[in-house]
């Protein structure tokens, strides 16, 4: 049996997805990109300010699942540029200590013309 996961603290989805589901021991959350969730835009300018929106509101889902950073297994981090990967990376690394496995990649676009995206697997135990 599959549980949603949702708080008015992260962006809402803006498409046909949910923030977060969980099955069994383990929670999935879908990419979070650097919107505001208090108004809904894109505020943060800069790899910097993005990738920290983006880290608060993975952390905001977490925290509604009643877990923490340190519970993630596994991220997918997305980047519009790959030369933004140093300064994302120091960002990242406050976040994560733990230093889950993880994916970085460079892509062609991400929505609303942001600079990163970041999505990531959490164990509940």
């Amino acid at each position: 049996m599959l549980k949603k996961i949702s708080t008015e603290k992260a962006p809402a989805a803006i498409g046909p997805y949910s923030q977060a589901v969980v099955a069994g021991d383990f929670l999935f959350a879908s990419g979070q990109i650097p919107i505001n969730p208090a108004t809904g835009n894109v505020e943060a300018v800069g790899i910097t300010e993005q990738a920290e929106q983006s880290m608060k509101n993975v952390g905001e889902i977490l925290k509604e699942a009643g877990v923490s950073y340190d519970n993630v297994v596994k991220t997918t981090c997305f980047l519009a540029e790959i030369a933004d990967f140093a300064a994302f990376n120091e960002v990242y690394a406050k976040y994560f200590t733990e230093k889950p496995a993880r994916s970085c990649v460079a892509v062609k676009d991400l929505p609303k013309g942001v600079l990163c995206e970041v999505e990531v697997i959490a164990y509940l135990k």
